[in-house]
């Protein structure tokens, strides 16, 4: 897989959509609170770039990060894409070193500056049910009796926006269409209704781009749905342009699915014959061995390790080429 596709659905579906500056715009004004929202010059609003999370969390998280000018100053909008399905109970302690290394980033890139922008952490969380977790950095530090106050001074202390779909209504979310229609089908696929009307809402679905409403039918495609109901929710589509694009959508995903069933038989069956091949002429081949084999779908791996396993001296000296 190339670097630039995302191993997570629900994180390109996320990054596609706010991405784009009008939604990130529209997503930022009508959820931040108004005391900060109204004070920026939205028209200023700019996506940086980089990504600041642990790569061990890359399956559960994934972040952007803008800037935009606050009553005269530059302010960082770091947003976190939070898609596991437990809480951290020391999250706040994660956006902070976070938030540390967009500092380090940015006195890297401007080292004439003595004083740091502020930054604004926003975290928006997928999951189905409230959070207990507590967006105040101090709750998660323990207290000490009797100097409480003196360590409380010496210790940092911020509390991020917390953002939770599982507590906005449908037709709360706020935003473009794409905005909101994104947003409403991360919700719905936690709640098992990606086929309900709050994401088949017409009258926002035909102001989508024809790549908006790709993206989405995607999205949804390729999530646990009935297939066949799927393309009856296409079929029923009533504006006949978007109608069109959606019955050349199901053709194309119909033809994307027999060339990945296509190509994963061809995988399949190079894997086996790098198995077939060490177990004739070794006789024994470690489990271990032969899950690594199973694992690996790029054909060109699979064509060397096919070399490797006839012309290898033992299993060790094959294991070698992993």
């Amino acid at each position: 897989m190339s670097d630039d596709i995302l191993h997570q659905p629900n994180d390109k579906l996320v990054k596609a959509t706010f991405s784009e500056l009008e939604n990130a715009r529209a997503f930022f004004m009508g959820h931040l609170d108004q005391s900060i929202s109204s004070h920026a010059d939205w028209h200023t609003l700019r996506l940086e770039s980089g990504t600041f999370i642990d790569q061990q969390l890359a399956g559960t998280e994934s972040d952007l990060l803008y800037s935009v000018n606050l009553s005269g100053s530059k302010l960082f909008l770091y947003l976190l894409f939070e898609h596991q399905s437990t809480e951290d109970p020391i999250l706040a302690f994660r956006v902070l070193s976070y938030m540390v290394r967009i500092w380090e980033k940015h006195l890297r890139s401007n080292p004439q500056f003595n004083k740091l922008p502020p930054i604004l952490p926003i975290v928006l969380a997928q999951d189905i049910k409230p959070w207990k977790v507590s967006p105040q950095f101090q709750d998660i530090v323990a207290k000490s009796d009797g100097i409480g106050e003196k360590i409380h001074k010496c210790t940092p202390d911020f509390k991020f926006c917390l953002i939770e779909l599982s507590k906005i209504p449908f037709d709360k979310i706020l935003g473009t269409p794409a905005g909101i229609l994104t947003l409403r089908a991360l919700k719905a696929e936690k709640l098992g209704e990606l086929l309900g009307t709050a994401v088949w809402d017409e009258l926002l679905l035909v102001e989508l781009s024809a790549d908006a409403f790709e993206r989405l039918m995607r999205y949804i495609f390729n999530a646990d749905i009935d297939k066949p109901e799927f393309s009856a929710k296409l079929a029923k589509i009533t504006h006949q342009s978007l109608n069109q694009k959606a019955m050349t959508l199901a053709e194309q995903f119909r033809q994307e699915g027999r060339q990945e069933g296509r190509q994963e038989g061809i995988v399949i069956s190079k894997q086996q014959d790098i198995i077939e091949a060490l177990e004739i002429r070794f006789d024994y081949l470690p489990e271990g061995i032969k899950e690594e084999i199973q694992s690996i779908h790029e054909m060109s791996k699979l064509s060397a390790l096919h070399r490797a396993a006839i012309c290898c001296s033992n299993i060790e000296s094959f294991s070698g080429s992993l």
